[in-house]
């Protein structure tokens, strides 16, 4: 994606008064990005430094590592991925971000992206200058604490595949996140879509694409989910909490 199309020149969707400006507070994922506990007037402030991107057609990026850190980005629609290259030229898939959730918060520290960004279908985010952002949160406990649990969450997360787990585990683990995900949005915690390809699922999860193809039809055999190509059901969830937990 060119640069002076990506959210980090957030000048340019200035140029479309259409859809520059964001009601937050009427947004379908407004409780999802929107900061718990503000005031009318501190939605209406918000609001304000909101701005509305262009659709972003699948392989494009928001980010690229080496950006200059200037916006954070909340997903309006669509699929992301975060991956980073590492030493030996192979794509690590650092994570997927689903409508409501934020991202471009890696480059708070260096004040340069760490991650690329790269859309996986047909998406759209609502972009935030940081600077903005950082003296709003000043004044703003609310926004600030907000900021801070987003970080946390993602430790969290990182944290939870990282352990000592089976194949098994974290295929069931990281279906049971998508179904959280998911269900917070509005949309069926029991069949959704699969954005990301195998390969990228495998790479999140440290395990070889075969592997993620294996156990997705063991647990399909097991009747605990059913898969169709990029469609998962879960057919019976407390199964699939039993073998997230398996030791």
């Amino acid at each position: 994606m060119d640069s002076s199309l990506r959210v980090t020149n957030i000048r340019d969707y200035r140029r479309e008064p259409a859809r520059s400006q964001v009601a937050c507070s009427r947004c379908a994922l407004g409780e999802l990005c929107l900061p718990r506990g503000l005031s009318a007037d501190e939605t209406e402030r918000f609001e304000q430094i909101v701005h509305r991107s262009r659709p972003i057609q699948p392989g494009e990026h928001l980010f690229r590592a080496g950006d200059e850190f200037r916006s954070v980005a909340s997903v309006r629609t669509g699929c992301f991925k975060s991956y980073v290259i590492d030493h030996e030229g192979q794509e690590q898939v650092l994570g997927f971000h689903l409508p409501g959730e934020i991202i471009g918060l890696d480059a708070i520290h260096s004040h340069k992206h760490v991650a690329n960004v790269m859309a996986l279908d047909t998406s759209a985010v609502c972009a935030l200058t940081f600077d903005t952002v950082s003296s709003m949160a000043r004044h703003m406990p609310e926004l600030q604490a907000e900021l801070f649990r987003i970080m946390s969450q993602r430790i969290s997360e990182l944290e939870a595949i990282a352990g000592d787990l089976s194949a098994d585990e974290r295929i069931a683990m990281f279906l049971i996140s998508l179904s959280e995900r998911f269900s917070r949005r509005g949309y069926s915690d029991r069949e959704f879509i699969l954005a990301m390809s195998r390969r990228d699922i495998a790479s999140y999860l440290r395990l070889a694409t075969e592997t993620v193809s294996r156990v997705l039809a063991r647990l399909q055999k097991a009747n605990i989910v059913k898969v169709d190509r990029k469609q998962v059901k879960i057919l019976n969830m407390e199964k699939m909490k039993e073998t997230a937990r398996k030791s």
